[in-house]
């Protein structure tokens, strides 16, 4: 069915979260209806909230809601959209899904689905590069590779964000691992099909952003590097990707327009190279808007979420884009650890602050809640200056500057990495992770550390007081003894007891020597000196006394986070020895192979999988033994802490000869 293109008066965002509001932004500014669509758990999420109309989607998991393409086309009609954007993720890429927005007579804001349908596999889509002349890493058979094909990176041919990609140093390990990627690429995308390339160790990811009209106009908007990635999926990305041979360059953006024009693509894409010295080799084409689009907007002044809808509308395009001017580089905040194997982390944000020459994109607000269904990303961060030193230095000063009060993120890890001489430098590929995660994230100093809890003692005692309306130098243990607070740093790391007094002439630690602290008139205010330098902390408590969540934030970026320990525990739980809990929430994939009661293991086996916002997480053997006990299985959830299966050591030998300290008495 082919649609006469018409302006679009509502617009139905077929997502959520920051790439929603993101569309549901610009629809405001060209007198657009937006209509939100929202699961269960979004229900007063700000992508729901902020739009004109929304539409409930029963259920909480993606596949439930926001993968149900029924459902979306149902909500279109009943709020009486008349265009569809997917935003990126869920159906953006789904060819049967575009076909049937066109066929229910709404515009696509979007490809031709022919051309979604041609990039949907990473395989077929390489054959038809290869015809456009597009430069290709050679294809590698797994099953006939041999020692000089490694290492090897295997692909789930349906597959993005790095969802069913293994990465063989080991000939030996090739087996295993093409059997998990294809089981992991069947549960992400009901597709198990794998292929293998050489996997280039040094290797950087450059794109190339293009837009196309429905009048063959194909506009080349630049490069961006995207080689500092965790598992495969991008953390911080530029634009202009830094030190490219002109001739390289060029090359790129030729190959980009080949690859559009060979589809007839319309609207925006991004073409993905692979480049190895002076080298290019074509990845994949995304048929969509990328997450760090707006480093490109703010390179090249445009909105590209404007000009989709424009192409969609059938305008057509000048004929050449503007010109570009500056750098800009974004990161992704993620509510995640990197030092815990990147794994995802969830809970209340109770407070989201940025600076203002930040550009921020957030899917989040105060009072959100992360949970566990989707990705863990809460914003993207942008910064844009003349240069690429300035802009990089403006994105991590803005990054310490943040406040970010609730679940573990990767602040401190972004703020760290574009600080690092290696990335100053321009050389990061991507690799960079692999060889410096241990150095960008070593813990605080424990002095510093201890000086924040200290501030935070001071801050909450002092708050504690003014609430029972005692003067502020009157709350005391007792009048001979100092004050006594004890704190956890982080959720399981060092506990800090700081000791102080209240005396005439103010505060006064008992184990710093030279340190003073002097609470400010502002609540949760503490001016700290020590060795002579004054730091001024801000202390923020969330919840009770003892068990409160306590932040403390310096101007210098550096933030702390505590747990108020009581003065008088309660006795601990006890949990069976040889337990293993879950170490996050999410929900059991799939168990390996051979796994069930009375097996016995090995120290650091995989014993099953578990999927948290997007994410796949090996749960492995913390010891040697037979496994008792397994109550889970695949398709349950579980909460952090749920119990997965209890180890215990293996029955000795029948015929193992006693002791004499073990022969029982005559």
């Amino acid at each position: 069915m082919t649609i006469t293109p018409r302006p679009v008066t509502r617009l139905l965002v077929a997502n959520r979260g920051e790439i929603a509001r993101r569309v549901q932004r610009t629809c405001r500014t060209l007198g657009i209806t937006t209509v939100a669509v929202h699961s269960d758990p979004d229900t007063h999420a700000p992508h729901t909230t902020e739009a004109d109309l929304a539409v409930r989607l029963p259920g909480a998991a993606p596949a439930d809601t926001y993968l149900r393409a029924d459902l979306i086309l149902d909500a279109a009609k009943a709020s009486g959209a008349d265009a569809v954007h997917p935003g990126y993720g869920f159906l953006s890429e789904n060819a049967a899904f575009a076909r049937a927005v066109t066929r229910a007579g709404l515009t696509w804001i979007g490809p031709p689905p022919e051309a979604v349908e041609a990039m949907a596999s990473k395989t077929r889509a390489k054959d038809l590069m290869a015809r456009a002349g597009v430069p290709l890493l050679a294809a590698v058979d797994p099953a006939r590779a041999g020692e000089k094909d490694l290492p090897l990176l295997l692909k789930a041919a349906a597959g993005g964000g790095g969802r069913g990609m293994r990465l063989v140093r080991d000939l030996a390990d090739l087996p295993a691992e093409l059997t998990a990627a294809r089981a992991e690429a069947r549960a992400a995308f009901g597709d198990d099909e794998v292929f293998a390339e050489p996997y280039l160790d040094r290797g950087r990811h450059v794109e190339v952003q293009i837009l196309a009209d429905l009048h063959g106009t194909v506009w080349v908007l630049g490069t961006r590097d995207c080689s500092l990635q965790r598992r495969h999926q991008k953390v911080i990305e530029e634009a202009p990707a830094p030190h490219l041979p002109p001739a390289l360059r060029e090359s790129l953006h030729g190959a980009a327009e080949a690859a559009a024009r060979a589809v007839a693509y319309t609207g925006a894409g991004t073409v993905e190279f692979l480049v190895d010295e002076d080298r290019a080799h074509f990845l994949e084409m995304n048929t969509r808007l990328q997450v760090e689009h707006p480093v490109t907007e703010a390179v090249y002044g445009v909105d590209l979420v404007a000009l989709q809808i424009a192409v969609a509308e059938g305008e057509p395009l000048p004929p050449a884009p503007p010109a570009p001017s500056g750098h800009a580089v974004e990161a992704r905040l993620y509510a995640e650890d990197p030092a815990d194997d990147w794994r995802p982390r969830t809970g209340r944000l109770h407070r989201f602050r940025t600076p203002a020459h930040l550009r921020t994109d957030s899917g989040v607000t105060d009072g959100a809640t992360i949970g566990v269904y989707y990705d863990p990303l809460l914003a993207k961060l942008v910064a844009h200056a003349p240069t690429r030193t300035a802009a990089l230095r403006a994105l991590a000063d803005g990054l310490e500057r943040t406040t970010l009060h609730g679940p573990v993120t990767n602040r401190d890890l972004l703020a760290r990495t574009l600080r690092h001489p290696e990335v100053v430098a321009g050389g990061a590929d991507t690799s960079f992770y692999g060889r410096r995660l241990t150095e960008l994230t070593a813990p605080a100093d424990a002095r510093t550390e201890e000086l924040a809890a200290l501030a935070a003692a001071v801050a909450q005692a002092r708050t504690a007081a003014e609430a029972r309306g005692r003067p502020v130098g009157g709350w005391r243990n007792l009048p001979s003894a100092p004050a006594l607070r004890a704190y956890r740093a982080g959720p399981a790391g060092t506990v800090h007891e700081v000791r102080y007094r209240t005396t005439r002439h103010g505060i006064r630690p008992e184990d710093h020597p030279g340190v003073t602290v002097a609470p400010d008139t502002a609540p949760g205010t503490v001016h700290l000196t020590s060795d002579g330098v004054r730091r001024t902390y801000h202390v923020a408590v969330y919840g009770e006394q003892d068990g409160a969540e306590v932040y403390v934030d310096t101007p210098g970026g550096t933030s702390h986070a505590f747990t108020a320990l009581p003065r008088f525990p309660e006795p601990a739980a006890t949990t069976a020895p040889g337990s293993l809990l879950a170490p996050l929430p999410g929900t059991v994939v799939r168990l390996a192979e051979g796994i069930r009661e009375g097996a016995e293991v090995t120290e650091g086996a995989p014993l099953l999988w578990l999927e948290a916002m997007k994410m796949e997480h090996r749960v492995s053997a913390p010891r040697a033994g037979v496994l008792v006990r397994l109550p889970v299985e695949p398709g349950r959830q579980v909460e952090v802490g749920a119990l997965l299966a209890v180890i215990e050591d293996a029955e000795p030998p029948h015929d193992t000869p006693r002791s004499p300290k073990e022969d029982p008495a005559p």
